[in-house]
This record gives structure tokens, sequence and C-alpha cells, in this order.
């Protein structure tokens, strides 16, 4: 159930490849190359409450992500040629670079090989704790607790504290109430209403990173392939801007150095977790800056420009988006076509 945002999204994909906007925008819109997030590379489980979808794409998608972004005329790049090539302010070709956030086991088995048969380098962001297998991975657990209950009581906020969540369409209205209203407020709230909702419905709450997430001796193997390279996530993955700045820092610095203890590599590149304007902030650029890592990337969407040798603590990202698995959607966002239309509506709306 994506709802009439996904549908409009994906009308905007198809129009701009019907009538052939991409190819003719592309020169004027798509920047000297992009950096492309992702998290789960599996097939679809079919479940029809799966609100956390956007995070994952299917095997074949990836596949023909690579395939069309090399028919385009694309290169495959490191993160550091990547950067090399904003720094000079311009590129014979575009580039593309990949990265995965969080560290799942399905990017070892199902992703790797794709890339790997595509020649296709990849930055892994790991949060320490997911390594470890201690790490409360909220927004799964939240999931898994709507999926399970008939109805949930937890603190909104406001009088309103029982959330029926009985059919699938009252669990996705159930996702989007509570999930929009605690992402809104403090973290800690959000995880405490998390953990408890969760421990109600019989969720365990560290079994997502033990199941889902490589440990780190997995992690000492696939860092072994040429093509991956391994990048900090902070400790326990919070939104950084919501904390204080010590707080930050901390789980800045810890998640890296954990890594470098655990894998004998010191992560030059990080990724905010999160990595919307929420969740990360001028203060975060300026923090991570400062303990040394050479690039940051947000989910922020666009391309890489020249202007951005001025803001490599700040880099955006293209989401692969599990509700856009087609070739018009690939097309479009390596065009770079999408990404001017929004900022002409945003120019548009300051203006009126």
């Amino acid at each position: 159930m994506g709802g009439w945002r996904n549908r409009a999204f994906q009308a905007v994909f198809d129009a701009l490849d019907k009538t052939g906007a991409n190819a003719r925008l592309a020169s004027r819109t798509r920047g000297l190359g992009l950096i492309l997030t992702l998290h789960h590379v599996r097939p679809f489980s079919g479940e029809p409450f799966a609100p956390n979808r956007l995070l994952e794409v299917e095997p074949d998608f990836l596949d023909l992500t690579l395939t069309r972004a090399a028919e385009l005329g694309f290169d495959f790049v490191t993160l550091d040629e990547a950067v090399r090539r904003v720094k000079a302010g311009s590129s014979d070709r575009p580039f593309l670079h990949l990265t995965f956030d969080d560290g799942y086991r399905d990017v070892r088995d199902l992703a790797l090989p794709i890339l790997e048969r595509h020649g296709a380098p990849a930055t892994l962001y790991i949060a320490s704790s997911f390594a470890d297998g201690e790490a409360e991975l909220w927004w799964l657990s939240l999931e898994e607790a709507i999926r399970r209950a008939k109805v949930l009581n937890l603190d909104l906020g406001t009088e309103e504290r029982f959330v029926a969540c009985q059919s699938t369409t009252e669990k996705y209205e159930a996702w989007a109430k509570i999930y929009w209203t605690l992402r809104a407020g403090p973290e800690e709230r959000l995880r405490d209403e998390v953990r408890e909702m969760a421990l109600a419905n019989g969720v365990d709450i560290l079994g997502f990173a033990k199941t889902l997430c490589m440990r780190w001796d997995e992690l000492a193997d696939i860092a072994r392939r040429p093509l991956v390279e391994i990048g900090a996530h902070t400790v326990s993955h919070p939104m950084l801007a919501k904390h204080p700045a010590e707080v930050a820092r901390a789980e800045i610095a810890n998640g890296r150095d954990a890594i470098a203890a655990r894998l004998g590599v010191v992560p030059r590149h990080f990724a905010y977790p999160v990595g919307d304007l929420s969740a990360a902030g001028p203060r975060d650029y300026d923090l991570v800056r400062d303990l040394g890592f050479e690039t940051a990337v947000t989910t922020r969407p666009g391309h890489l420009t020249a202007a951005h040798a001025q803001a490599l603590h700040a880099l955006p990202r293209v989401s692969l988006n599990g509700h856009f698995q087609n070739r018009s959607a690939v097309d479009a966002l390596l065009s770079g076509a999408p990404f001017a239309m929004m900022d002409l509506a945003r120019r548009a709306l300051r203006r009126g």
C-alpha cells in the first residue's frame, strides 16, 4: 500500500520516460555523478503489511539499475574517485557509487555477486552495535508490533491512547500516525514507546540485529573484497541532531573506533543515520569533519556537482526505493530530472 504519494512519484517517472524528457533534460539536470543509497537487497516476502518496503530492493532490480547505468554511460567508481571528480569540477563521463547502510547479510549474499559482475565498488556503512548483535532496530520492532497487534496502547502526546490496527488498512494508518508522531519528538521517547509496544506484543527487540546484520567476523571477510570499503554509521544509529553535541560526538567517534579495533582499518567515510535534516544538520557535519572523516553522506536527494567540493561532509544521495522498482524510475533518477523539478517547485513556493 504505497498511497497517493508513491502513485504520484511513479506517474512522474512514467511521464518523463514516455515523453523522452529524461534524455532531453539529462545534459542540464544531471550532475557530475551520484551516490546511491540502499539497505536491503532481497526478494520481497509478499507480506501485505510492509511499511519498511522502501528500504529493500530485489536483486533483479539492482542488476537492472547497474545495467541501465552502464548503458547510459556511467562509470562505476570508488567513493574516493567520486570525490576526486567533484573536486576537479568536471568529469568526461557521469559516475555512480553505491552505498549500503547498516550491514545486512543480504548485501553480502545477494548484492555483492551483482556488484562483482558489474565491477561496481560500494561503501558499507556499519553501526557498531548492529555488528555486536546488541542493537534495537526500532523501525522493524514497530512494524512487527503493529503486524501482531489488533490495538496498541501508547502515549502519542494527545488524549488518544488506543490505536486500532486490526485490518491491513488500519495497520498502515497506525504506522503513519505512530511513526511520524514519534519521529517528530525526542528520540528517547520514540525508542521507549516502541520498546514498550514491541515487548507487549511478544517482539524480540534484539532479534532483528542478530538475524539480519553481519557480525564482525563476517564484516572482516567482506572488507577483504576488492570492491568493498567499510564506512562508519555511529554506535546505535541515533538521529544525531536530536541529541546534545557530546552524545552525538561520542556516537560518531566510538562507532569509528569500534570498527578500527575489530576490523583493523580506520573508516574514512561516514553516513548519518536517517540522514534527513531532522536527523543531521550543520552541527553534526562539523563534528564529523572535526573527527577527521574525509566525507559524510546524508539521505537528502540529489546528484553531485562541483559545488559539493565545499560540502564534503553533507553529500546528497539518491535512494533506490523499494516502491519504485522499474526502468522508468531508474532512468529518471539517473537523469537528475526529478530533483531539478523538486528544486523548481521549492523555489516557486518560496517566491509565492
